[in-house]
């Protein structure tokens, strides 16, 4: 291990079951705790009145587990439907990201990505389908990511090519966790820890790749 490398736990849960009946063992001292995609709706307008409880069942898992939760669901402003991924850390809410790109309608899109400072290092976003599109991972990275998340739903085929290609490309790991397969992602395009147990936990250190590159080009002239 490099010196300033931090070994971490992170545990993927990949079942179906509701995030209020999930049974984690709080022995395993995972700094991050990932659930895949969930297809339900959550109605900001209903949260607030305390008439629904998701982001709270999130936040409460995450006081359970001593760390950070990070789950996907679709969320709903006032008939705005977006794919969304809720963060919560020892008890708290600290934020959602949406999903920026919205294919053929279907959802509509989010607006900005965000970075959240974590134990385990600073954390990148990746909500669903955003990971189709490489400059989202790139941002991310040129952001300052230690790591990203990626919360998926079922997956389709092309996801583990997705994972390694932007992880190799842009220097950071990416933790994917969808319905039924979780995976790691690391900076040498290789996939460093798999499973499709309903809940797994792998230990990982993200390490950082920095190289000097330089190009030549023509234009830009300084004769006078």
């Amino acid at each position: 291990m490099v010196k300033g490398e931090k070994r971490m736990r992170i545990r993927f849960i990949t079942d179906n079951t509701s995030p209020k009946f999930l049974d984690v063992p709080t022995d395993e001292g995972a700094e991050v705790t990932i659930l895949h995609f969930y297809q339900e709706e959550v109605s900001y307008e209903k949260e607030l009145k305390g008439e629904t409880s998701f982001f709270e069942e999130i936040a409460r898992l995450s006081k359970t587990v001593k760390g950070v939760v990070v789950c996907g669901c679709i969320t709903d402003t006032k008939g705005l439907r977006r794919k969304s991924v809720v963060v919560a850390d020892n008890g708290r809410l600290v934020g959602v990201s949406d999903m920026l790109n919205a294919v053929d309608g279907k959802y509509d899109s989010g607006a900005a990505l965000r970075v959240y400072e974590t134990k385990g290092g600073r954390m990148g976003v990746v909500v669903a389908d955003d990971l189709r599109f490489p400059e989202i991972v790139k941002s991310l990275a040129v952001c300052g990511s230690d790591f990203i998340v990626c919360p998926f739903g079922r997956m389709e085929g092309i996801e583990t090519v997705l994972l390694r290609a932007n992880a190799y490309c842009y220097g950071v790991p990416i933790f994917f966790c969808s319905l039924g397969n979780c995976m790691i992602a690391d900076v040498s395009g290789e996939i460093a820890f798999a499973s499709s147990q309903a809940m797994a936990v792998a230990a990982f250190t993200p390490r950082k790749e920095y190289h000097l590159i330089e190009t030549r080009r023509r234009g830009f002239s300084t004769a006078r």
